[in-house]
């Protein structure tokens, strides 16, 4: 006798247009009720500090991180001490963060690269900081949106791309039209701190591999919960 195969939940169609816009404001405001507090999690006292430890971030933890950094500002506090530094030091230091030697060299351009167009300073804009050695678009969003308090757009990491995903907010698999699904369906205001919420339930409840649905609360509005 053929073994009934087990039943799965229907298919939802997907939303569009003002279904789709309320379903984002939904999903935003239950997770800002589980993460009031949500913030960046990489250590900086400066616009220069948070640019160097999010280039160090790529391929790596913000715990990580966060180890590292102390001893990377003590020995070069500021872009012109950064710009004079030697490729080996540099790696030395940032070794246990991976890609060790490719982040040395983006560290160090991108510090020249303020020294000679700057002043030593970070710009707070978008063109400016894209021009930099070592910095794309999403880098640019976390220094805009954490340091200088500007909402450009939207950082798209590996958790928010795959919360995205999960929570029916986009289609979309390219960083860049994934920020762009993102942006119309939220206040400008809150670009930031959706960045946040969504990797802060993306590390805490909706793993990558595992994602725990049985624990989650906001598994009823979740199109991609486990039944």
């Amino acid at each position: 006798m053929k073994k009934p195969s087990p039943k799965r939940r229907p298919r939802r169609r997907a939303l569009t247009g003002a279904a789709l816009a309320a379903h984002a404001g939904e999903i935003e405001r239950n997770l800002v009720g589980l993460y009031p507090d949500a913030h960046c999690e990489l250590d900086f006292r400066s616009p220069f500090e948070l640019l160097c430890a999010t280039i160090l971030s790529a391929q790596c933890t913000d715990k990580r991180v966060n180890m590292v950094t102390p001893v990377l500002f003590e020995r070069w506090p500021d872009a012109r001490a950064l710009a004079a530094a030697s490729q080996e030091d540099v790696e030395e230091v940032i070794r246990s963060t991976g890609f060790f030697r490719s982040k040395a060299k983006s560290l160090i351009g991108m510090a020249r690269a303020l020294v000679a167009s700057h002043a030593g300073n970070v710009p707070a804009d978008m063109d400016a900081l894209t021009a930099l050695p070592g910095v794309g678009r999403k880098t640019a969003n976390v220094l805009l949106g954490n340091a200088f308090q500007q909402n450009e757009g939207i950082v798209v990491d590996t958790h928010v791309a795959r919360l995205a995903a999960r929570f029916g907010l986009t289609t979309e698999t390219d960083p860049v039209r994934i920020e762009q699904a993102l942006m119309p369906l939220f206040e400008r205001a809150g670009w930031a701190r959706l960045s946040h919420l969504l990797i802060w339930h993306g590390r805490r409840v909706c793993d990558a591999r595992k994602p725990r649905c049985a624990e989650c609360t906001l598994a009823t509005i979740c199109p991609s919960a486990a039944a």
